[in-house]
């Protein structure tokens, strides 16, 4: 019978290595061969643990989906305290997190591109419901969506080399995109927008069902 601290240290050695390799060498020189060498293990000590390149992947994709899930968690926890939108202010916050702790993101996320676009389906099924959340508390969804969306592109363009900016200045982007009060305004000009419109759809449809019941009453 395996031993389960010794078969957990095989593991993790394994994925730390499959990190190690697509961060020097490249996603496409990842392989389970290269896997065991960087890791000391035997490939049949990998095999172990992962089948195939696949299941590494997955397991890595899986690895940094739960630790950031943790650390959302814990800051929403005392979001609900300071703000109405707490999933907002979380996920902006753990998208900041990623930056200041990449892992192996970056890495997971540019190996599975290349292997196997399809284990994208994890990040993006977990994206899909955070996002119905933060529509759901939010006064204006689509400035809700704006602002994780900036988030979510100044992590992308960090964590694959593609940032001009400082990290003085990117903290301080953080900091707007999380303060709900520098966004009140737009908030407010989309509600005193959206009222007239509401209050002339519903005339509208009044005026509609007058005239439905009109046409009946002379019918009959």
């Amino acid at each position: 019978m395996d031993n389960p601290s010794r078969s957990e240290r095989s593991r993790n050695a394994a994925l730390e290595a499959a990190t190690t390799i697509v961060k020097r060498d490249g996603p496409g020189r990842l392989t389970l061969d290269a896997i065991a060498r960087e890791a000391g293990l035997s490939k049949g000590g990998v095999m172990h643990q992962f089948r195939t390149k696949e299941a590494v992947l997955k397991a890595l994709l899986e690895q940094q989906i739960a630790y950031f899930e943790d650390f959302s968690s814990r800051f929403m926890a005392k979001a609900r305290e300071t703000t109405d939108q707490p999933e907002l202010a979380a996920q902006i916050a753990t998208l900041r997190e990623a930056i200041k702790t990449p892992r192996a993101g970056a890495f997971a996320l540019l190996a599975a591109m290349n292997e196997n676009p399809e284990l994208m389906a994890l990040p993006r099924d977990v994206d899909i419901k955070k996002v119905a959340v933060m529509k759901a508390q939010a006064r204006d969804p689509d400035l809700a969506l704006l602002r994780w969306a900036a988030a979510r592109g100044l992590l992308l363009s960090s964590l694959f080399g593609l940032s001009s900016l400082t990290d003085a200045e990117r903290d301080r982007l953080f900091e707007r995109l999380l303060d709900d009060s520098q966004w009140t305004a737009i908030e407010q000009s989309s509600d005193a927008t959206a009222r007239p419109a509401s209050k002339t759809a519903a005339k509208t449809a009044s005026a509609a069902r007058s005239a439905k019941s009109a046409k009946a009453r002379k019918g009959g």
